[in-house]
């Protein structure tokens, strides 16, 4: 049994991966508060599930080891003394509760769930009030009772973008980058991955080239291991090129670190492309799928170690897409395969959901949603091994098969 982190590329066989089972925190999306959740729509929770569970089938049926996030913490509650407190403190500070007797009400809720495993589930739930029992006491005030009518229901948020366990944190060859994340709404969840790699026994040990209090923000489904010695991450509306900056610093001068470049994708800032992802991915050696729009478009720097430890050495390298993922996989010529096989409305309506943000468990053999009919017929004629997942709910939340999984090894290639 594989220990440790070991993820030298998008397409070598994958053999363990950390997922995430959409759970009671889809319950607990109002639909006027979906904007400032980051949802579109409202999932089917039950459907959602299943689908989910399709998904991790698919995966275990080709060999994977599916680790799910929630059970990794339990674990790690279960094992660790103190880290649950440790934790919970962490949470509670993080979690927007106003009010001190609201926080020690809150405290003394969670604090009653004994089992690990649920105490884990209902924090990412979120908390709503009416869970709560709050009798009318002189420790509130009457301006906070008359004024609390109108507001959310809501207590602590729940974190319905957990299912993308892509983007909370990212494996970079045998380290880690734990992110600080573009919003509010979605930075409490790096909570998870921070006890993970702090504590569980399996994992504590991984090098941390990012962390959660940086001064910048960055989200991992900007971050595509090329292979074991070139890293892509994005510019984008969710990774800051000073993010980059950090994550230079910090893997160039690691021991354990094999990269000797990252090249930095410049890519336009909008919800259409919010990571480097949705813009393209690799499939196979020479394959790449890519949203048709991007082409032409690109601004890429090469950054490489200077001579001296924490120099970097920045060049921007003027060339097409293609040559520049030929240079970076050493491939002569690879193939760039458009999201809806190039068609303008097909492209629009399948980039929507995601048609180019396929997993690859092999070279040529990739998981893909089932409703980008025209995409997967594209791909197929190319050669690709398909393995088609249901997706009429998961699609809701705007990711993908690569979105909902964060590979913790894969084989070399």
């Amino acid at each position: 049994m594989t220990k440790g982190l070991h993820v030298p590329s998008e397409i070598g066989a994958l053999k363990k991966v950390c997922l995430h089972r959409p759970g009671e925190e889809l319950l607990n999306l109002p639909p006027f508060e979906l904007e400032r959740l980051l949802f579109d729509d409202v999932p089917f929770l039950r459907v959602a599930q299943e689908e989910h569970d399709a998904f991790a089938e698919i995966l275990r049926g080709q060999g994977v080891e599916v680790l799910y996030l929630e059970k990794l913490v339990a674990e790690v509650f279960d094992a660790v003394p103190g880290s649950r407190d440790e934790f919970l403190d962490q949470y509670i500070e993080e979690a927007g509760i106003k009010g001190k007797l609201m926080v020690k009400v809150v405290r003394e809720k969670l604090d009653s769930i004994t089992d690990n495993y649920e105490f884990v589930m209902k924090t990412m739930a979120g908390l709503t009030k009416a869970e709560i029992e709050m009798p009318l006491s002189s420790a509130q005030t009457l301006n906070s009772i008359v004024n609390s009518e109108g507001e959310s229901d809501l207590l602590i948020d729940p974190m319905p973008n957990l299912y993308f366990t892509r983007d909370p944190f990212a494996v970079v060859g045998n380290g880690v980058c734990l992110n600080r994340m573009y919003s509010v709404t979605r930075n409490r969840e790096t909570l998870y991955g921070k006890y993970i790699f702090k504590y569980h026994p399996d994992y504590k040990d991984s090098s941390l080239y990012f962390r959660r209090d940086a001064a910048f923000h960055t989200e991992g489904g900007d971050v595509l291991n090329i292979n074991e010695r070139t890293l892509a991450v994005g510019i984008s509306q969710r990774t800051q090129a000073a993010a980059i900056d950090v994550m230079a610093q910090n893997i160039f001068w690691d021991s354990d670190s094999k990269i000797e470049r990252i090249l930095a994708f410049n890519i336009p800032n909008n919800r259409a492309m919010m990571h480097l992802d949705t813009v393209f991915t690799q499939i196979d050696v020479d394959k790449f799928t890519i949203h048709p729009a991007i082409m032409g478009t690109l601004q890429v720097f090469e950054l490489t170690a200077g001579k001296n430890p924490g120099d970097v050495n920045i060049k921007e390298l003027n060339d097409t897409l293609e040559h520049i993922l030929e240079d970076a996989t050493g491939v002569d010529q690879v193939k760039l395969i458009p999201c809806g096989g190039g068609d303008p409305i097909a492209a629009a309506r399948e980039q929507w959901n995601d048609g180019s943000n396929t997993l690859a468990v092999a070279p040529g053999k990739i998981v893909v949603y089932e409703r980008n009919t025209v995409t997967n017929e594209v791909l197929d004629r190319e050669g690709l091994e398909l393995l088609v997942m249901p997706s009429a709910e998961l699609s809701r939340g705007r990711g993908g098969p690569r979105c909902m999984s964060m590979p913790f090894w894969r084989e070399d290639l």
